[in-house]
């Protein structure tokens, strides 16, 4: 199997080394960007970028314009790196399809594990499995899901989100187990990033969105609406 693409787009060319040094030791190839516009070219230049690694604060173009023009026709997985912490820079990541949110200073290791973890899921989604709730139907091998025979169009967290629960339906999930099984690792305790997820699913899913129940000081259960 040919080695996965990265695009690491950061103005500071020691953080991109220090990034890309680690990705190389994991089997991947790296592609560099010094700015934003440097990562669009390459993005654009090579169609087999299995994910890109963002820095917010880039000049010429910011990471969030990247993220906006990339989503605008790819899915591929978004990680933003940032030096800011704030919850709205945060949520505004999420809003533009962002699949992670590093605050700098970060772990290399921890960061290549998430990197794993995103392209276990996007590059190995090829089980022949479709599971089917309530008009609710998701395809894991087309990656694709249909609310009562219509298409919606879900980021790649947002899809391994569902298929968590509809995998787990008529089971409580706390915040916790949610964390350690769609994202993979412990997000030290923080739960906005779940409850920002489920409701853009919530949203996505119309009136399916009632099928994700909220179990108050936990977490959320799928069960049938009746």
């Amino acid at each position: 199997m040919d080695r996965l693409k990265i695009l690491v787009a950061d103005d500071e060319a020691r953080m991109r080394k220090l990034v890309k040094d680690f990705l190389v030791r994991k089997d991947f190839d790296v592609i560099e960007a010094e700015d934003g516009s440097d990562a669009l070219d390459k993005f654009y230049a090579d169609q087999s970028i299995s994910l890109i690694i963002l820095d917010v604060m880039m000049p010429k173009i910011d990471g969030w314009q990247v993220c906006r023009e990339v989503r605008e026709f790819s899915k591929v997985p978004i990680i933003m790196l940032t030096a800011k912490s704030e919850e709205r820079d945060e949520l505004l990541g999420f809003e533009l399809g962002v699949d992670e949110y590093i605050t700098k200073p970060f772990s290399p290791k921890i960061l290549t594990a998430r990197v794993e973890a995103i392209l276990r899921r996007t590059v190995n989604i090829v089980k022949d499995e479709k599971i089917e709730f309530d008009g609710v139907v998701l395809d894991k091998t087309a990656h694709r899901v249909l609310v009562d025979g219509k298409d919606i169009d879900l980021s790649f967290k947002e899809f391994e989100l569902l298929s968590y629960f509809m995998e787990n339906r008529g089971i409580a999930l706390s915040r916790e187990k949610i964390l350690n099984n769609v994202w993979n690792y412990d997000y030290f305790g923080d739960a906005r990033t779940i409850d920002t997820h489920v409701k853009k699913l919530r949203a996505k899913m119309g009136d399916k969105g009632e099928l994700i129940k909220t179990i108050w000081g936990m977490g959320y259960k799928m069960e049938s609406a009746e």
